[in-house]
């Protein structure tokens, strides 16, 4: 099992850089000559060292020894410098093509599989963990590669020289290796325990930021502020405890793995006291023991990166792999018009199921609205229309044909959506509203004119900077209700044959909201206009009201109608009334 998931993982990473396998090959091949020129100079000192024994007193001997040595450390920089260069450059390039396919899948995605992730969550795993990634690609594939043959190469030596000290050459490596692996024992638990106490030290920070208003209305500022310390400290003592947990053993393992000479000196100093091996050999296994040091000590430091990639790489692989939104690339059957159909239509979130058999037709050009009480339905409705969610079964049609069968793009082309949260964009007004047009050009003038039409050129026009009135992230610089009026004028400017307005009045006055349904009426003529409303007042006036309770259809018809032949309507209806009449009488007071 654990093996599959070790082969998943480099597969992934394989796959993800294959197009650029050619730079790697050219990244480790310098490396190899950058480790190769390192060791190098190694021989020219115990060439130095020789000659000495042998009395040597010729100056320029040792002078282009020594220049040699030079010249071979200045090749291993500068093929070093090159190595990196190419592997940062291509893996820059790779890392930001899986950025590239993790915010396309968002995109791809169900809006509900989505919003059933954490935003920090996603935020730590496309921007934190897919960084991680860059010393696996950048560092281990030149780096672990070219260091891993000159220690072979060194060992092999020494055992030619004498397979005693060659064996002497290993005992400290083997003892800081069992070290290096007592201290990966549990790495997933410590580790995945480090993951999400961050992901929920994001949540809890993106939360804490975003609801500073309320904490402070209600002065909750010492229990919001303690839930956000409380995070930040299990986040930071993932790390320290997990240290404290792998310290002793990281600490042996490099203090010990270093230290050849410890078993090589004396060994070697036996052997030569009994003639069993001579000077210049022994020097020549000691200083090449000193050269096995310096690689053995990065393939080491690596394991720690090597472990981390196959969990990081699970984060992003679980992103990739999510169901998408299945639809052709091509609409094989033509629209007829812009009817909707809901055939048995049944849909859950998770294991729980929220409509149970719907069915339903609106008929193109209707306007019809959605009523209930909160959580009957109506807005999964609307969500499904909109193809935000596929249905668990039955079909939704427009003009006979199934939506499953339009290509997504086109889709969407066909539908306006304005929900409760409007979101707008930390850009200028216009801006935000030239988002509507899509894929068509619009000037400034068409879209002033239809800000007019809509009913929100007068209040754009009295902010500071009009048109050009930056929003701040979010639109918050702006109320809820202007927000609002903004998202319904951008739905207008996109022109769309199907118009759905969840809520979206829900933050408005009562004097701008018949404004804004005045305009909508005007803008919306001979399209298909789908409302949900908590406030039937707002819709009385729709071609018909369709009741959702409980995930079913309770009842259709006109207002009147339905204040005859529904009791829960005209609870809802008089209830609705006599919050109205109080705030009005609140209002004149």
């Amino acid at each position: 099992m654990k093996k599959e998931k070790i082969e998943g993982t480099f597969g992934f990473l394989y796959k993800e850089a294959k197009a650029k396998k050619c730079n790697y090959i050219f990244s480790v091949f310098f490396a190899v000559l950058s480790v190769t020129c390192e060791l190098i100079p190694y021989y020219f000192v115990i060439k130095i060292i020789n000659n000495l024994i042998n009395n040597v007193t010729d100056l320029w001997t040792y002078g282009k020894l020594c220049l040699f040595m030079a010249l071979f450390y200045a090749l291993k920089v500068l093929f070093h410098c090159i190595s990196t260069t190419i592997s940062h450059k291509t893996t820059f390039q790779v890392l930001a093509n899986i950025r590239k396919k993790c915010s396309d899948k968002l995109g791809c995605m169900p809006l509900g599989e989505v919003k059933s992730r954490s935003v920090g969550g996603l935020k730590s795993t496309i921007m934190e963990r897919i960084d991680s990634i860059e010393t696996t690609l950048a560092h281990i594939v030149p780096e672990f590669t070219s260091n891993l043959v000159p220690p072979i190469a060194i060992i092999i030596t020494i055992f030619v020289i004498d397979w005693r000290l060659g064996f002497a050459s290993l005992v400290t490596l083997v003892v800081g290796l069992i070290f290096m692996n007592l201290m990966m024992i549990g790495y997933e638990k410590w580790f995945g325990n480090v993951i999400r106490q961050t992901k929920n030290l994001n949540d809890t920070t993106v939360e804490y930021v975003n609801g500073i208003e309320v904490i402070k209305v209600f002065g909750k500022s010492e229990s919001s502020y303690k839930k956000f310390k409380d995070a930040a400290h299990n986040c930071a003592y993932a790390y320290i405890n997990w240290m404290k947990h792998s310290n002793i053993f990281f600490t042996a393992a490099f203090v010990i793995m270093p230290a050849t000479m410890v078993s090589i000196l004396p060994i070697g100093a036996i052997m030569y006291a009994n003639n069993l091996i001579e000077l210049p050999e022994m020097i020549t296994v000691i200083l090449l023991s000193v050269a096995l040091i310096e690689p053995i000590i990065r393939l080491a430091s690596f394991q720690d990166d090597i472990a981390q990639i196959n969990i990081i790489a699970n984060e992003v692989k679980d992103i990739l792999n999510a169901p998408d939104l299945i639809r052709p690339q091509e609409l094989k059957e033509e629209i007829k018009d812009y009817s909707i159909s809901l055939n048995n239509v049944h849909f859950a979130y998770q294991e729980k199921e929220v409509l149970h058999g719907i069915n339903l037709d609106i008929k193109a050009g209707e306007y019809v609205a959605l009523v209930g009480p909160s959580g009957s339905g109506k807005s999964t409705i609307a969500k499904l229309i909109a193809s935000m969610w596929d249905v668990n079964a039955g079909s939704i049609k427009v003009g006979d044909v199934n939506i499953k069968d339009i290509p997504l793009d086109i889709y969407m082309d066909k539908i306006a959506y304005v929900s409760q949260d409007s979101y707008l964009f930390n850009d200028t007004i216009m801006n935000n509203l030239r988002i509507g047009a899509t894929n068509r050009k619009i000037t400034d003038e068409e879209i002033i004119e239809i800000c007019k039409k809509s009913g929100v050129d007068d209040f754009i026009r009295g902010l500071e900077n009009g048109y050009e009135t930056v929003v701040g992230s979010g639109g918050g610089s702006l109320s809820g209700g202007e927000r609002q009026r903004i998202s319904i004028a951008r739905a207008m400017i996109k022109d769309a044959p199907i118009v759905i307005l969840d809520e979206a009045t829900a933050y408005s006055d009562p004097e701008n909201e018949a404004i804004i349904q005045e305009s909508v009426s005007k803008l919306v003529k001979d399209k298909t206009l789908i409302v949900i409303a908590h406030r039937l007042s707002t819709v009385n006036n729709a071609d018909r009201i369709i009741l959702v309770n409980d995930g079913n259809i309770e009842a259709i018809g006109k207002h009147e109608e339905l204040l005859k032949s529904s009791p829960l309507y005209e609870k809802m209806w008089n209830a609705h009334m006599s919050v109205k009449d109080k705030k009005e009488v609140l209002a004149n007071a």
